[in-house]
């Protein structure tokens, strides 16, 4: 295990801890958010969602920074699926610099399948009816501490690639990323990626077209 960070490395331990607290379903992952391509550092019970350590986040953006829940640097009991459809209760807290800098988040999954099965079943004993889930806001007021978050993203992304200026492929690379990140869902990222790439807000909009049709 080769952890180049030594604030991040101090949380191995918590990691384990709450790992080895909640059991096999509880999976602990550690992101170093300097490297976002390659953010995941340490990941315990990774049997859950099938995390591995060199992958990138996936729900930093869309589902943490954008909820209207997000508060003091940390979410708590929001629902991902894995790729095989299994429910997860997820908890992201970022961790910050002695300067205040985020440069990781510790995330905890939980996996609910025999939970769900066993509410089924008191829910079918019981009468009881299941509550509709809550729905997040579609339109978020961001806070100012999320944004300078996305901007720090957005410089490591590109950072991260390389110093040499990028040919019009690999900035199309780099966009597909972000885009798939959900970088782009917050306000003023398109500007932002445009300035740093050295092309127009046009541009971007036309590479991201591109990006659609070559899925579709």
């Amino acid at each position: 295990m080769n952890i180049n960070n030594k604030e991040l490395k101090k949380y191995i331990p918590i990691a384990n801890l709450i790992a080895k607290t909640f059991g096999r379903n509880c999976e602990v992952v550690i992101h170093d958010l300097t490297v976002p391509q390659n953010s995941v550092i340490y990941a315990v019970n990774n049997h859950v969602t099938g995390r591995k350590v060199g992958q990138a986040f996936d729900h930093l953006v869309k589902q943490v920074l954008l909820s209207s829940k997000f508060e003091n640097d940390y979410l708590a009991n929001y629902k991902i699926r894995t790729d095989d459809g299994k429910e997860i209760k997820s908890s992201t807290a970022l961790i910050r610099d002695s300067n205040e800098k985020v440069i990781g988040a510790l995330c905890v999954n939980y996996s609910l399948e025999s939970m769900i099965h066993f509410k089924e079943f008191l829910d079918d004993f019981m009468g009881i009816g299941q509550d509709e889930e809550e729905k997040e806001k579609e339109n978020v007021e961001l806070m100012e501490n999320v944004v300078e978050i996305a901007d720090d993203l957005i410089d490591r992304i590109i950072a991260n690639y390389g110093t040499e200026e990028l040919k019009r492929k690999e900035k199309i690379k780099l966009i597909k990323f972000m885009d798939e990140k959900g970088i782009f869902l917050i306000k003023g990222s398109v500007d932002k990626v445009a300035e740093k790439l050295g092309i127009s807000k046009v541009t971007v909009y036309s590479y991201l077209d591109e990006i659609k049709k070559t899925i579709d």
